[in-house]
């Protein structure tokens, strides 16, 4: 399979070269203005300054949507809307392994948005492979599709049945553990550093070592590859234009990562959100076949479908809460009151053994006299 240029501008790209610069230059600016007037400094990040973050990029989401509309027809305008309501679904998850492993690493909340933020470079750049990829294998072979719409009502299918089986006891994860066998890695963070020079241990030469803040990013960039297996495929059933999953695909990461601070407390508050995704997942991945064999599904007919089938799985969670900050709470009260009951008893034990003691040095001091 050959990538002639002719290909890689009409098929892989599907779009003029300016677009990708527009595009491109956008995602840039919106970085170099989150790291230069927003997080010129380490600090931790609050609940406040997230979702307004996280505003201004869903703002700029929909503008750029509009824009797509208007440029390339309302077909294509509705695809990326799709893709990016089903791309920040699907990354839900994502940011529950993103808690975790900056739990496992011990990364202080000063220096997280540190983090995301150098990752979103490397997102851009390995999506921009797979989804290259992706178009390459779509473009050769149109029965691609068709496998992917199977993936994903295999993967909408066993979401629901099974719920979502992603490890996350990091400790056991290969990528850390690959990653800790074959770097020079130091446990201690050094400010907002990823690499530091410090004295080997063997030799006495001054060595550079990986930082926990390197091995989050390492980590949470690996993470990211293995859930876009299921979010570019999902995003290219819905449209095989490389522009909308592309950018679909990176708005809907920069959304999510900047709100992140606020999801990662209450994500386990969603619970009927992931099978909500589920009923997308095997909405979209039945699209495919019904495309194939009848003809293509109307764009918005797709949005809302997949929009009304999310909100009420958001609206649900939100009405029918679950118990589990009430439980933990009931729990810890028990615990408490077992573990003051203990120490009440261990402290008349204690106090009924002095008076014990004491009343026998007396006996002993009288008879010692007598």
């Amino acid at each position: 399979m050959e990538l002639s240029p002719g290909f890689l501008q009409q098929i892989v790209f599907g779009t003029p070269l300016w677009f990708w610069a527009v595009f491109l230059g956008l995602v840039l600016a919106i970085l170099v203005f989150d790291l230069g007037l927003f997080n010129r400094k380490d600090h931790e990040i609050g609940y406040k300054e997230s979702l307004f973050m996280s505003s201004i990029y869903i703002t700029l989401a929909v503008v750029f949507g509009a824009w797509v509309w208007h440029s390339k027809g309302n077909e294509a305008g509705l695809d990326f809307y799709t893709g990016y309501l089903v791309e920040y679904s699907l990354s839900i998850d994502n940011i529950f392994m993103i808690s975790v492993i900056f739990a496992y690493f011990k990364i202080p909340r000063e220096y997280q948005h540190r983090v995301l933020f150098w990752g979103i470079l490397g997102v851009v750049l390995l999506r921009g492979i797979m989804i290259t990829a992706g178009a390459a294998l779509i473009h050769e072979f149109g029965w691609v599709l068709l496998i992917f719409g199977a993936f994903l009502i295999y993967s909408g299918v066993k979401m629901l049945l099974v719920g979502d089986d992603e490890e996350d006891n990091i400790e056991n994860s290969r990528i850390v553990k690959f990653l800790e066998k074959h770097m020079r890695v130091t446990r201690d963070l050094h400010g907002h550093d990823f690499l530091v020079k410090k004295e080997s241990a063997k030799t006495g030469e001054k060595v550079v070592f990986a930082t926990p803040l390197l091995l989050a990013l390492i980590t949470i960039e690996l993470v990211d590859v293995v859930f876009a297996v299921d979010s570019i495929p999902a995003v290219f059933a819905i449209t095989t234009d490389s522009f909308v999953v592309f950018t679909s695909n990176i708005f809907a990461v920069l959304g999510l990562r900047t709100l992140y601070f606020l999801l990662a407390a209450m994500v386990n508050q969603f619970r009927f959100l992931q099978p909500a995704v589920s009923v997308v997942l095997v909405f979209i991945g039945g699209k495919v076949f019904y495309a194939h064999y009848f003809g293509k599904v109307d764009s918005l007919f797709s949005l809302g479908i997949t929009l009304g089938v999310l909100v009420s799985g958001v609206a649900m969670s939100v009405l029918m809460p679950a118990r589990i900050e009430h439980d933990i709470e009931e729990e810890v009260e028990e615990r408490l009151e077992e573990e003051h009951r203990k120490e009440h008893a261990a402290k008349r034990k204690k106090a009924a053994r002095k008076k014990a003691q004491t009343k026998k040095s007396k006996t002993a001091s009288a008879k010692g006299k007598a």
